[in-house]
């Protein structure tokens, strides 16, 4: 499929055989800009060529990782009697995973789709190097920080995110646990602006990638704190464990991705301290996987339905997880400022 994408992008060839009079092929004649271009196509098929190969490799190295983590992390629970498991959820994250996967065809094609059209205006041509790819991840990072801070905060955003958090267990095989409709809701819009001023499209395909795999190893119980450096610089599992909480303290908190240092620039980060609840302010009332999937879309369709206005329509969209025009449910705002009343 990427290699599909990258030769519907191709440029076609911009070099053309000039004739002589005497019917014999001259020197091709290449002016500035067309060098300028061909340079430019050059740059972009070595970047297509080298990440598409490193990215299926990624993508089948953090398949593997994940399937030994769940391995060790069940055997060691099952070895210490520590109920990190439950059954019926354990089969649903995995049943979800295996559903997310089989779907993963059509959200790559709406991404890059998405990412080459902005690449084909982007503002400048960045390259392949390794400067590059370092401000890359770091401005992948920081995206996801916004898009993950906003998924707590737009209700349409978190009507599929909700779904990562409904578990009311903590084990890498929560890392499974994602919305099949995470690309329908917007996800992928949020790092448009990357390809559009000039990282190739594979190249930023690859980061969200990695820093997807990497979160993995972050839903455990079994990693208690690590070197204060590492954690004050890069999201672990103890800062995890407090963004999976339903304690109210511990609501909307350390939304990084692999670097927990936005979530300490911009006032959102928070040390565990008490043991967290896992879950849903209010938890599913089944654990059927289309509840899981689709309890909180069915709710939002039928508020916006019956809302009495277009902005309360609006609201009903656009507001924090929680908000009704009567104030009969609260959002987390709400809720801390009840608490401290």
């Amino acid at each position: 499929m990427c290699i599909f994408m990258i030769n519907a992008y191709a440029a076609p060839s911009i070099i053309t055989d000039c004739k002589t009079p005497d019917n014999k092929k001259s020197v091709p004649h290449i002016t500035a800009t067309q060098a300028s271009t061909q340079n430019n196509n050059t740059i972009t098929s070595t970047i297509s060529t080298g990440v598409t190969g490193a990215a299926l490799q990624l993508y089948c190295i953090g398949i593997t990782m994940v399937i030994i983590l769940i391995l060790a992390e069940f055997i060691i629970n099952q070895k210490e009697n520590k109920h990190l498991y439950k059954r019926n959820e354990t089969f649903n994250n995995i049943l979800i995973g295996t559903g997310l996967f089989c779907i993963s065809l059509v959200n790559r094609i709406i991404m890059l789709s998405a990412y080459y059209l902005a690449y084909s205006c982007r503002l400048f041509t960045l390259g392949n190097n390794v400067f590059v790819w370092a401000l890359a991840f770091i401005l992948c990072d920081f995206t996801f920080y916004w898009y993950h801070l906003a998924s707590h905060k737009i209700n349409w955003l978190w009507m599929s995110h909700s779904v990562h958090h409904s578990s009311t267990k903590f084990n890498v095989s929560v890392s499974l646990r994602q919305s099949w409709t995470t690309h329908l809701s917007g996800h992928f819009i949020f790092w448009l602006w990357l390809p559009f001023i000039g990282f190739h499209p594979l190249m930023i395909c690859t980061i969200i990638t990695i820093g997807l795999f990497y979160q993995s190893w972050l839903h455990t119980e079994l990693v208690g704190r690590l070197h204060p450096l590492f954690e004050f610089i890069f999201n672990t599992p103890s800062h995890h464990r407090v963004h999976h909480a339903s304690d109210l303290k511990y609501l909307d908190k350390n939304n990084g991705e692999v670097l927990i240092i936005w979530d300490r620039l911009f006032g959102t980060f928070q040390e565990e301290e008490e043991k967290p609840t896992y879950g849903l302010t209010k938890n599913l009332s089944s654990e059927d996987i289309t509840t899981i999937l689709l309890s909180d879309w069915k709710l939002l369709f039928r508020n916006v339905i019956s809302a009495n206005s277009f902005k309360n329509r609006i609201n009903y969209l656009l507001q924090p997880p929680g908000w009704s025009p009567d104030s009969s449910s609260a959002t987390v705002k709400e809720l801390r400022r009840r608490a401290e009343a």
